[in-house]
């Protein structure tokens, strides 16, 4: 086993985990480079923690973005747990948008870890399309969600809107399109 297979110690882990958190918030709607200085400071680490963890500004991004897929994809089980299928669904969509939001403020270097292949959409996109799968089976199930929609329609309808809503646009607007979609998919 390599240094680098070692699993991460406590506090190891923890600074990860808050550096990947503070980070998010602060490529939130960022609109010019947020610097990595800042970053550490907001975490309460050195600068040589940031690096040792993510040695360049994109391994920080792509493990920003990655944290965040796997937040949004894994919530949609849990909402279902919680809720009834069509409110589980108009949640997760929420969630959905708050990470795509967050991607904004990330876009030119996931456009390039994008380019060089570290990241796939095809990926990315899959997940988010098993994750509303599973919500429209479970509302079919029930009775509450149609059952004649393809998960990868809904997916396509969200970029949709994602895309056409900018950043500086009313955030009703973006709340009334997602409520559509949602109606859209109730049964009658």
């Amino acid at each position: 086993m390599s240094i680098s297979d070692r699993p991460l110690r406590a506090d190891a882990l923890r600074n990860r985990e808050k550096l990947v958190a503070v980070a998010r918030e602060a490529f939130t709607g960022a609109q010019s480079p947020v610097a990595l200085e800042d970053i550490a400071r907001a975490a309460g680490v050195g600068i040589g923690t940031l690096y040792r963890n993510f040695p360049t500004r994109e391994a920080l991004v792509e493990a920003v973005y990655a944290s965040g897929l796997d937040e949004v994809t894994a919530s949609a089980a849990t909402l279902l747990d919680q809720f009834a299928p069509d409110v589980a669904l108009r949640a997760w969509i929420q969630n959905y948008a708050d990470f795509t939001a967050t991607k904004r403020g990330m876009a030119d270097v996931l456009k390039a870890g994008w380019a060089a292949g570290r990241l796939t959409t095809t990926s990315t996109r899959e997940r988010i399309t098993a994750a509303i799968a599973s919500i429209l089976t479970a509302g079919a199930e029930s009775g509450e969600l149609r059952p004649d929609v393809d998960p990868d329609d809904v997916t396509a309808m969200l970029l949709g809107i994602f895309l056409s809503t900018a950043p500086g646009s009313a955030p009703q607007q973006t709340a009334r399109l997602l409520d559509l979609v949602v109606d859209a998919l109730r049964t009658r």
